[in-house]
Formats: C-alpha cells, sequence, structure tokens
C-alpha cells in the first residue's frame, strides 16, 4: 500500500482539500493518521467493525485494548452511550475539547471491536483545528489510538508516523509538531467518583478542583497484572518504549546523577551505546556525548513535550541503553512518569544520598 502524506495547513487550499480526501478515506473504510493536540491519531470508521480491526492490525496492537472514539461536538456524543452523568457534563463544560477522555457505559451503536469488547465507550473531542475538521467532514465518529506500532514511543511529527506505518496506511496528514506530547487524561466517569485511568495534560488536581473528589486507578500506580483487562488504552501493555534498555533513577538530582554517571560508564565500558534522559538543570552533571534535555523542571510542559521525541532519537542512533531521572513533580507530574515507567517495563532505581 501506498502512503500518502500531505500537508494539512488549513490557511491554504490545498490543506483544506487533503482534509477532504482523508475524510472520504475514512467514509470508505480506510485509514488516516492526524495531529491532535496530545499526539498524532490513527483513525478510522469508530462505527465500522472492519475499519476497528484495521486499526488493529495497522499498529500490531492486541484486540482488548479499547480505542477512543473522536467527535467534533457534544450532539455526536449523545448516540454513542447510554447516559450522560452530571459529573461528565460538568468535565465537559470544562476541559472540552482538549485533551480529556471520557469513558461511558457505551450504547448498542458502538461496535464491540471499538472497545475491546467492553461495554464502555471512551470519548474525546479535540481542539486541534485539523482534527476537528476531519472528523466534522467525515461525518462520523473517528477511532484513533496514536500513530505508532504498538509499545513504540508516540508520534509527536508526522515523520514518527511515517516511520512506523508507511505502507499500513492510506494517508498521512502533516499538521506539523503536536503541542503537548502526551496523550489524554482518561476519566471513567461511570461511578459515583470519577476515577483517572491514565494521567495527562489535565491533573486529577484540577478535576477534584471542580468536582471536590476525584481517584487514581490502583492499575495505574505499579506494574499490571498480566491478567488484567484493561479498561482503558495503556493500562495493561508495555508502552512507549525506545528499542533501548529504558532504566530510572530515583533520588536527590546530585545522588541520582552520581548513579546515572557510574552505571553509564559501567555501560560504556562494557562496550554498549549509551544515551541519558535528564532536564536542563542537571544536564551539566553528565558527559555530554550521552545527554538528552527534555526541558527544565521550571516549565514541566518541556519535558512532556520533549518525552518522545527523545525516545525516538536514541533509536535512531542506535543506543542500547539509556537512564533516565525521574519527573514526579509539578501537575503534570504523574503523566510524565506514567509514561517513563510503562516505557521503563518498570525498571526503577534509588540512588543512595
Amino acid at each position: 500500500m501506498d502512503t500518502e502524506i500531505c500537508r494539512a495547513d488549513l490557511s491554504e487550499e490545498a490543506g483544506r482539500a487533503a482534509v477532504c480526501r482523508a475524510a472520504e478515506i475514512l467514509r470508505k473504510g480506510g485509514l488516516v493518521a492526524f495531529p491532535t493536540e496530545t499526539v498524532y491519531g490513527l483513525g478510522g470508521d469508530g462505527l465500522n467493525p472492519a475499519s476497528a480491526r484495521k486499526i488493529y492490525a495497522a499498529k500490531g496492537r492486541p484486540s482488548d485494548n479499547p480505542l477512543i472514539l473522536h467527535i467534533a461536538s457534544r450532539r455526536e456524543l449523545t448516540p454513542l452511550v447510554q447516559t450522560v452523568p452530571e459529573a461528565a457534563e460538568r468535565l465537559m463544560e470544562a476541559f472540552w475539547p482538549g485533551p480529556m477522555t471520557l469513558i461511558f457505559t457505551k450504547s448498542d451503536a458502538v461496535p464491540p471491536e471499538a472497545t475491546g469488547g467492553l461495554p464502555t465507550v471512551a470519548v474525546r473531542m479535540p481542539s486541534h483545528p485539523v482534527a476537528r475538521m476531519l472528523i466534522q467532514e467525515a461525518g462520523v465518529p473517528v477511532a484513533a489510538p496514536s500513530a505508532n506500532r504498538s509499545g513504540r514511543p508516540s508520534p509527536t511529527t508526522a515523520a514518527h508516523v511515517a516511520e512506523d506505518l508507511t505502507g499500513q496506511i492510506e494517508m498521512i496528514l502533516d499538521g506539523g509538531p503536536v503541542e503537548i506530547g502526551l496523550e489524554s487524561t482518561i476519566l471513567d466517569v461511570t461511578g459515583e467518583i470519577p476515577l483517572v485511568l491514565r494521567p495527562g495534560a489535565i491533573s486529577r488536581e484540577q478535576v477534584e478542583a471542580l468536582l471536590g473528589d476525584c481517584r487514581m486507578d490502583p492499575a495505574i500506580l505499579g506494574k499490571p497484572d498480566p491478567n488484567l483487562r484493561p479498561r482503558a488504552p495503556g493500562m495493561k501493555y508495555r508502552h512507549y518504549a525506545p528499542k533501548a534498555e529504558l532504566t530510572i533513577v530515583e533520588g536527590s538530582r546530585d545522588a541520582a546523577a552520581r548513579e546515572i554517571s557510574r552505571l553509564a560508564a559501567e555501560a560504556a565500558a562494557r562496550g554498549k551505546k549509551v544515551g541519558i534522559l535528564c532536564a536542563e538543570e542537571s544536564a551539566g552533571l553528565y558527559p555530554a556525548q550521552w545527554v538528552k534535555s527534555l526541558g527544565t523542571r521550571q516549565q514541566e510542559e518541556t519535558i512532556a513535550h520533549n518525552l518522545y521525541r527523545c525516545l525516538r532519537e536514541f533509536d535512531e542512533e542506535s543506543v542500547e541503553i539509556v537512564y533516565s531521572e525521574a519527573f514526579g513533580e509539578g501537575p503534570l507530574g504523574d503523566a510524565i512518569m506514567n509514561r517513563l515507567t510503562k516505557a521503563a517495563g518498570y525498571r526503577i532505581l534509588r540512588a543512595e544520598e
């Protein structure tokens, strides 16, 4: 299959025409990668079981890992769900369009192929203008996990998508680098108290400020049970991972830097190609040839924005072993560490002070 890569600049007629062609591909059961404010998504008709199966096949994704349906307006939600709880109404009013996915009890209109066989459906309204135009033109809810091979770091540019999916899908809409760089916050609103199933740019604290109560699912706080049936994307399987072996080192800045430097030097002495992920503030504590700075801890959105790009760059450079500082502080700390720990396969060390 030939994969067409089209610039999706909505200020240009050619860009708008490309989005319209992409919408036609979706209506005919094909697959299109497109930018959102979080990461690039791999879109198919969310109400077409065959399209869902194509998404799983293109990604190499386990079929019990649910997809997210993307919509462009609130009225498109009603046919997809049985009820809309009051908490969901308030969350949508505050955070839609934006990087928040809500889980509802699904209606019969949603095929089980799009939900991993679950009785619930995940729905999001993205804010990215290309995503919104694509959904509007397609006229269907667009099922869209991240547009990468399953387990790889999520794509934040069209080039990342092309690296993983060229020859597997019909079109890639190039909308430039994404804004956030981490997937959406996922909240289950089917119970009495909203439950965070995946942390993201909208923090638990923001939800609590709005609703008064919000809990974290225990399944995202530690290594997942292999028998777990995932209720949301990213809950069960290894995700976001580079080809290199990644280890996180926790501790104070100086203690972590000493331990990472020691481990990296030992690995290099064994002939391994080494990489280090760190904050801008501590980059000078490491040998420069190994370092990629994710951004500053004073602006943790820079760390979120650069994480997947840096992991992919290490892959391009054939790095074999990566050591990373921990990034647990701040409103985005939960989201960043969730992605890092999964990418590391839960390999975490504690540096001695």
